[in-house]
């Protein structure tokens, strides 16, 4: 059962969307204080010290950083995949990290989508068994929610590959299904993991062209880790993540990003 707390914070004020509102200027998503830290061998490693961070409603924010800075667990701490040492993450104006494991991942399900790296697809499952996923696990079925995941296909250049197996794809093709997928249920913020890393350069400025164009058409917030400079400068805003810490808390114009 989800708890009375859980059902407290999802009676205010909702989007026509069916996804919680933030209030009028707040931004969508808002990370204060925010730490990790993992004990190895005794000893502790901090992974993200004291982070600060604001995205705004429909922006496109692009954390860059190398491999290892920190920024793929900035975004799952987000997401709620995992919980901090200390801080807090607000997703308009639910306090996420305020909610159990279940209750996050009721949250994630419903109003977050996730682009990874290694697309995450599952392979047993079809084109479109992979698209329909979310909506189903969230308990819709039918031809509406199959319309809607042809519909992203077409989109995508997909839509005759609905009934392929994962593995009978490109690398491309897979992450063209895995945008479709976070897309599908319509989520308010979606997070963008290195989606271009494993796609060499030309496929993966297709991607990244078709992630864009969708977020942007739809209005999303797009928040993206990228360790590319040519990628952060097509983000609205820059922050740069360095051994755990944002090295420029306030937003960069793109034109300094080096």
């Amino acid at each position: 059962m989800i708890t009375e707390t859980f059902n407290r914070l999802f009676t205010t004020r909702r989007a026509d969307n069916g996804h919680p509102a933030a209030a009028e200027g707040a931004p969508v998503v808002a990370v204060r204080g925010l730490s990790m830290a993992f004990t190895e061998a005794e000893r502790t490693r901090t992974v993200l010290d004291s982070v600060e961070l604001t995205v705004g409603d429909s922006e496109f924010m692009a954390l860059l950083g190398h491999s290892g800075s920190g920024k793929s667990t900035l975004l799952n701490l987000i997401s709620g995949i995992e919980r901090p040492t200390a801080g807090s993450v607000t997703i308009a104006g639910t306090p996420v990290t305020e909610l159990s494991e279940r209750e996050r991942t009721l949250f994630r399900r419903d109003h977050i989508g996730f682009v990874f790296q290694f697309f995450n697809l599952i392979p047993t499952l079809t084109v479109l068994e992979n698209v329909t996923l979310p909506r189903e696990l969230a308990g819709e079925d039918g031809q509406a929610v199959e319309a809607a995941a042809m519909r992203l296909l077409a989109l995508v250049g997909l839509e005759d590959r609905r009934d392929t197996f994962p593995d009978k794809l490109s690398g491309g093709e897979q992450q063209r299904v895995a945008i479709a997928r976070a897309l599908v249920h319509d989520p308010m913020l979606v997070l963008a993991d290195e989606p271009t890393g494993n796609l060499d350069e030309q496929t993966g400025a297709q991607v990244l062209d078709l992630l864009l164009a969708l977020t942007r058409r739809r209005g999303k917030t797009l928040l993206m880790a990228t360790h590319n400079p040519e990628i952060a400068a097509m983000a609205d805003s820059v922050i740069r993540v360095h051994d755990g810490r944002l090295e420029d808390e306030t937003h960069l114009h793109v034109s300094q990003v080096a």
